[in-house]
């Protein structure tokens, strides 16, 4: 399959709504492969119509990997997403084919193809506990503020409602005496086993991406996202959706507290906002191979310059 030890792996990354589970889908049909999630939520069970969760009409008979196999009880962190979703790519390249890994959670696609290491250090259920409880009382700038006093690059890099992030990275520096900073910067000595080929969508007008943002709010409302997350809250493990948008936004309007325009008002600005983040993210990223579906006449073509790019950089590789 390829004259390197390295797996090669086409990687589709971008901003929310901007089309790349769409784009993942036929490039796996185009090289008869398979399709790996690199979502932080989708991971999750009953959290479907927020995440925007692939329908099978939209998977289109491709099979997907990391997505609706984790139920919101149980606990998975970036070490468990590398170990895990590392097993699907090294599978899918076993059975001679190139995996196609797609999402918006950069820290999942630069940890997973970097080969980075989070699971070193001894884990603290009791620190854990007590710093979770500190968030409670104190919000979570308190945390922040701690982590910001031993690791400032940790705490830059980290949202602050990210608690689970943020007690992670005090965790692991009061358990071996090194940040997390560190950690990432010692687990870049080891080599990747993966070679990837980064496809990122964007769009050239930022309105047209934050109309189809609107657009896809509007039909998950429509869908009956409301009562998902009703139900989603009286669950067990309910305060994980609370980390994501699309259902921590609609927390408010069930407890009674503003209306149900004002949290969809707010869920369209939240994920307006979390895209520019997400851009922000992949534009750090090194030989992304940028592709505007607003260049192009019609999706076809927009997946006939993808192909092109990927085509490219198998001839490159020698694949």
């Amino acid at each position: 399959m390829t004259t390197t030890r390295s797996i090669p792996v086409i990687a589709v990354v971008g901003p929310t709504a901007s089309g790349k589970s769409g784009l993942a889908v036929a490039l796996a049909k185009w090289l008869n492969s398979e399709v790996v999630s690199a979502d932080s939520m989708q991971i999750y069970r009953e959290m479907t119509i927020g995440t925007a969760k692939p329908t099978a009409e939209e998977m289109d008979g491709v099979v997907h990997h990391m997505v609706d196999f984790l139920p919101m009880t149980e606990s998975f962190s970036v070490a468990d997403y590398v170990a895990m979703a590392g097993e699907c790519l090294k599978d899918i390249a076993r059975r001679g084919k190139i995996p196609i890994l797609v999402g918006g959670t950069g820290l999942y696609v630069r940890s997973l193809l970097q080969n980075l290491d989070f699971s070193d250090g001894d884990k603290d259920p009791a620190l854990r506990e007590s710093l979770r409880k500190k968030a409670e009382t104190e919000g979570p700038s308190a945390l922040l503020e701690e982590l910001r006093s031993v690791d400032p690059e940790s705490a830059e890099r980290i949202e602050m409602r990210n608690v689970p992030r943020v007690i992670r990275a005090i965790e692991l520096y009061r358990t071996t005496g090194k940040t997390m900073t560190e950690h990432l910067r010692d687990s870049r000595k080891t080599p990747s086993p993966y070679v990837s080929c980064m496809l990122g969508l964007n769009y050239r007008q930022r309105q047209t991406l934050y109309d189809r943002i609107n657009r896809r709010v509007d039909d998950m409302m429509e869908k009956g996202l409301l009562d998902e997350a009703k139900n989603i809250f009286q669950q067990p493990g309910g305060q994980t959706a609370l980390q994501a948008i699309g259902y921590k936004e609609l927390k408010p309007y069930l407890d009674g507290e503003i209306s149900l325009s004002e949290a969809v008002e707010k869920m369209k600005q939240g994920t307006r906002r979390y895209a520019k983040r997400q851009l922000t993210w992949f534009r750090r990223e090194e030989d992304i191979h940028w592709l505007y579906p607003d260049d192009y006449i019609d999706e076809a073509s927009l997946v006939d310059a993808a192909k092109s790019v990927v085509t490219q950089w198998f001839q490159k590789r020698g694949i």
